[in-house]
């Protein structure tokens, strides 16, 4: 999966052996509101993606928590 690495200032690719998925949850006044992200660890930085709720229950990787 391709990230783009801010401290790099680049897009970097991630083999989906190394990916993880989270579920981000937060109460608003319209109710609770989720978003869906993939996580990596490259090269000494963590990346983010946010993806679509179906790309993250589509992957076959761990979640963390």
């Amino acid at each position: 999966m391709e990230f783009y690495d801010v401290k790099k200032r680049a897009k970097v690719d991630v083999p989906e052996g190394r990916l993880r998925k989270q579920k981000f949850e937060r109460v608003t006044a319209r109710g609770t509101q989720v978003r869906y992200a993939v996580t990596a660890q490259e090269g000494g930085s963590r990346l983010f993606k946010f993806v679509s709720r179906e790309v993250y229950e589509g992957l076959n990787v761990p979640e963390d928590a």
